[in-house]
């Protein structure tokens, strides 16, 4: 989800799975003050909610922008059956990570459940 989505998103419930895993984040004073805001703006959302929702649209852009970088291996051909190449950048390191601790969450919070 792009960031300039939230507002949209903001307007109606959303809801999701949540980790049982607390953060603590310390803001400078000019993003504690625009995280005032938009908590008086959309007082359906907590500051934690509100924290929680930016914080995953800009790891989903983060994600994004990763540089892609060519690799050597042809994975697929394109509509034009020009090839297409392995990235070997960090989006795939990334990927597998991101894979591997979704695993692990998601296996914490099931345990936590029954």
């Amino acid at each position: 989800m792009k960031i300039r989505e939230l507002v949209r998103q903001w307007e109606n419930d959303a809801t999701g799975r949540l980790t049982r895993s607390p953060y603590e984040v310390h803001l400078d004073l000019e993003a504690a003050a625009r995280l005032a805001a938009l908590a008086e703006m959309y007082p359906k959302r907590q500051p934690h909610e509100l924290l929680g929702e930016l914080i995953g649209a800009a790891l989903e852009e983060l994600e994004a922008g990763l540089p892609y970088v060519k690799g050597t291996h042809v994975v697929a051909t394109d509509e034009q059956g020009d090839p297409l190449y392995e990235d070997v950048g960090p989006t795939p390191r990334f990927l597998e990570l991101s894979k591997k601790h979704l695993h692990l969450l998601s296996e914490q919070l099931d345990s936590t459940n029954h």
